[in-house]
């Protein structure tokens, strides 16, 4: 699981961010179910890994669906 980067995150389109989104909370929701089964996680960190970058990419949406609304 490679971290996202702001940068790369902010290229994207507010489609590919929408989905980039679902598809990470999809990866938890699996990594959560090993995990609560017992079995041994083969990346210990991937779980934060993906929280972070679930959390980075709602800070972008935000912060740019602000920006619209100042405007």
């Amino acid at each position: 699981m490679a971290l996202l980067k702001t940068k790369d995150i902010r290229a994207m389109t507010p489609e590919e961010r929408e989905s980039k989104v679902k598809e990470l909370r999809g990866d938890l929701m699996h990594e959560r179910g090993v995990a609560a089964m017992g079995g041994a996680p083969r990346n210990p960190g991937k779980i934060q890994a993906i929280r972070r970058n679930i959390s980075r990419m709602l800070t972008i949406i935000r912060e740019e669906e602000r920006m619209k609304q100042q405007e």
